[in-house]
Formats: structure tokens, C-alpha cells, sequence
């Protein structure tokens, strides 16, 4: 089962990584669009569209990788003095109360939004020559398909973690620095030492 996880955490975090160049893209352009109008006194017509669509792309695209990390927002001022059965048990009853409606019904809606802009040819009105979006519009159902995926590895791990009474692996690959630093503070008071 645990190959299985890290499998979905996998290509969570290939998705999630592939997408993540849309900010250098997002960068680039938003930087052509400021050098362009003040320095050239030619502002563009597309920059606007590219960057709330490329901004899109990466908000909805790396949603499946922030929660096969963990990364997404909790209370966690009670969440974290909770032993991990009752963290388990809280988070299950929210993935199936609110999480896989959700997602569910982003996958249903999307898809209907995806399809109908297909078929009309849909255009961006914010802009006159508006690029297509209806490629950025078949995103919504496949970050919805992502995000189903990892919540369904997300929801094995507190099963696990309600029947073994702490947490399987994940895969990490990013530390936060008050982690860290928390963790020197405590290995520093077991030694006996100085701070840093």
C-alpha cells in the first residue's frame, strides 16, 4: 500500500513541478509587458491574458502537490497537539464531508465549462485579439481529476494512521525554514549548547 502512496505522491509532484515553469513563463511575460509600456511606450495587447491565465494554470495545477505534501492551510494551533488517530479521524470526516463533494463537483462543472467553450470556439473578451481559452478551460477538470487522486491517497494514509496510531511516509522534498529551525533549538537544548 505504501508504494501505491508514494506513487500518487509521485505524479502529484511531476504535475505539480511540470507547472510550476508556468511562473518563469508568467516572469518573462509580465516583465516584456512593463519594459514594453514604459520604456517603449508600446504596451502589448495580450499580456493581461497570458498572465491571469498562465497565474490560473499554476493555482489550479499545483493543488494535487501542495496536498500530497501537506502544504495546504489548518488550524493548526489545535490540530498539532492532537495525537495523530485523532488528526486521522478529523481529517477523513473533512475529505469526505467537503473534500470529495468538492472535487467532485469541480470535475462535473469543469468539464461542462470545458466542453461548451470547446464548442463555441470561446475567445478572451478581456483583450481584442483575444487568445482561446478553452485548453486553459480543460485544466479545471483535470486539476479537479489530480486533486481526487491525491485525496484518495490522502484518505488511505488516515485509515492507515487510525489503525496503526501514527502516520505513513510521504515523500518530501521541500523543508520549511521554522521546521528546521525548531528542530536545531531542540537538538541544541538536548546538547546542552549555545544558540547559534
Amino acid at each position: 500500500m505504501q508504494s501505491i502512496l508514494l506513487a500518487i505522491d509521485r505524479i502529484s509532484a511531476f504535475v505539480g513541478k511540470l507547472f510550476a515553469w508556468s511562473v518563469l513563463v508568467l516572469t518573462f511575460a509580465v516583465s516584456y509587458e512593463v519594459f514594453s509600456r514604459y520604456v517603449m511606450g508600446q504596451p502589448t495587447d495580450w499580456a493581461y491574458d497570458v498572465s491571469y491565465i498562465l497565474y490560473g494554470t499554476l493555482f489550479m495545477m499545483a493543488g494535487a502537490y501542495a496536498l500530497s505534501r501537506n502544504g495546504h492551510v489548518r488550524g493548526d494551533v489545535i490540530y498539532r497537539h492532537l495525537t495523530p488517530r485523532h488528526q486521522a479521524g478529523i481529517d477523513l470526516a473533512l475529505y469526505l464531508l467537503f473534500f470529495f463533494p468538492g472535487m467532485l463537483a469541480l470535475v462535473y462543472s469543469g468539464w461542462g465549462f470545458a466542453k461548451m467553450s470547446w464548442l463555441v470556439n470561446e475567445h478572451s473578451s478581456a483583450s481584442p485579439n483575444g487568445p482561446i481559452i478553452y485548453p486553459f478551460k480543460m485544466l479545471i477538470p483535470l486539476a479537479g481529476f489530480f486533486l481526487v487522486l491525491q485525496g484518495l491517497a490522502e484518505v488511505a494514509r488516515c485509515l492507515i494512521c487510525l489503525r496503526d496510531g501514527s502516520w505513513p511516509q510521504r515523500l518530501l522534498d521541500i523543508e520549511e525554514l521554522d521546521k528546521i529551525i525548531l528542530e536545531q533549538e531542540r537538538e541544541r537544548r538536548e546538547h546542552g549548547g549555545q544558540p547559534s
